[in-house]
C-alpha cells in the first residue's frame, strides 16, 4: 500500500499538503481559502469531500485560513492541540463540536494512518509537527521552525521523506523591507529555519538514513527558490552528499501543486 504526499501550498503565504494512502486521505495543514484548497485537489483528480481530517500545527493565518470553510463544507474533523484550539477561538468561524478533535503529543490513529504529534520551535500556542506512517512507510512535516533542535531530528530519523522548512536567505531578509521586530521574530530560535539552517538539519537527516527531502515554507520576500536549492545541495554535498544518487532533494511550491511523492 503507497504512502504518498502531495504538497498543494507551501510559504509563508500558506501552507497545505496532502498525505493518502489507498484507504485513507488527509491534509496538514489548510492555509489557504477553501475555494483554493478544493480548486488544487481538483487539479490532481482529489475531492475535499474524501479528506477523512486535517491535522493543523498551529494558530498561524498561514496554517488555517481554509480549515474552517472546509470543515463546515465538507464535514471534516480538525485536530489540535487543546492549547491551539484556545489559541484558534474566534479564527475559523462556527466548527461544529464532534470535529473539533482536541490532541495530545500521544501518537493516534485516523483509518491506517499512524499520526506521531511532536513539539515544535515556533511563537505559536503549542506548534506541532507530524510525522504520518502507514505499512512501514513515514513522512514528516517539518515547517515553522527556529532552530533544529535534537527531539525534532530524532523524531524524523526514521521518516522516509521530510517537509523541510529553508524559510528564507539571511542577507535577504537583513537587507530587505520588513520592520525590524519582524526580522529580529524570524531570526529568532522561535521564527524560521533559514535556508542555511535548513542545509546543516538536511546533512544531519541525510547522514541518519533519511532518503528523500523536500524544501519547503519558503518566504515570498527573502528567499529564491533556486538559493534555497543550491544552499542545501552545496552542503549536502561538501559532506560527500549528492542528490540524485544518495537521495533525493526537492522543492514544494509556494503557489501551486507541486506533486505527488510515493513513498514505497
Amino acid at each position: 500500500m503507497a504512502l504518498s504526499i502531495t504538497p498543494l501550498f507551501s510559504g509563508s503565504s500558506g501552507n497545505a499538503a496532502l498525505i493518502k494512502t489507498d484507504n485513507s486521505k488527509i491534509l496538514v495543514d489548510a492555509g489557504v481559502s477553501g475555494k483554493r484548497i478544493e480548486a488544487a485537489l481538483s487539479v490532481i483528480g482529489e475531492n475535499a469531500d474524501d479528506i477523512k481530517a486535517i491535522l493543523l500545527t498551529h494558530e498561524h493565518s498561514d496554517h488555517i485560513q481554509g480549515a474552517g470553510v472546509l470543515s463546515r463544507k465538507h464535514d471534516i474533523p480538525l485536530y489540535a492541540t487543546q492549547l491551539t484550539w484556545d489559541a484558534l477561538e474566534g479564527k475559523l468561524g462556527k466548527v461544529q463540536t464532534k470535529n473539533m478533535r482536541a490532541i495530545s503529543k500521544a501518537d493516534f490513529y485516523i483509518d491506517d494512518l499512524l499520526i506521531e504529534p511532536f513539539e515544535t520551535p515556533h511563537d505559536a500556542a503549542d506548534p506541532v509537527g507530524y510525522c504520518v506512517s502507514a505499512s512501514g512507510r513515514k513522512i514528516g512535516i517539518a515547517t515553522d521552525l527556529g532552530h533544529f533542535p535534537q527531539h525534532v531530528e530524532y523524531r524524523l530519523h526514521s521518516c522516509d521523506l521530510v517537509l523541510l522548512e529553508s524559510n528564507h536567505d539571511s542577507d535577504m531578509l537583513i537587507a530587505g523591507r520588513y520592520p525590524y521586530q519582524l526580522k529580529q521574530r524570524i531570526k529568532s530560535r522561535r521564527g524560521h529555519l533559514s535556508n542555511d539552517d535548513a542545509a546543516q538539519a538536511a546533512v544531519r537527516l541525510a547522514a541518519a538514513g533519511v532518503s528523500s527531502i523536500l524544501l519547503g515554507h519558503l518566504s515570498q520576500e527573502n528567499n529564491l527558490e533556486q538559493l534555497a536549492f543550491r544552499t542545501v545541495t552545496d552542503a549536502l554535498m561538501a559532506r560527500g552528499l549528492e542528490p540524485g544518487r544518495d537521495f533525493k532533494l526537492g522543492l514544494a511550491l509556494r503557489n501551486q501543486v507541486t506533486g505527488e511523492f510515493h513513498i514505497k
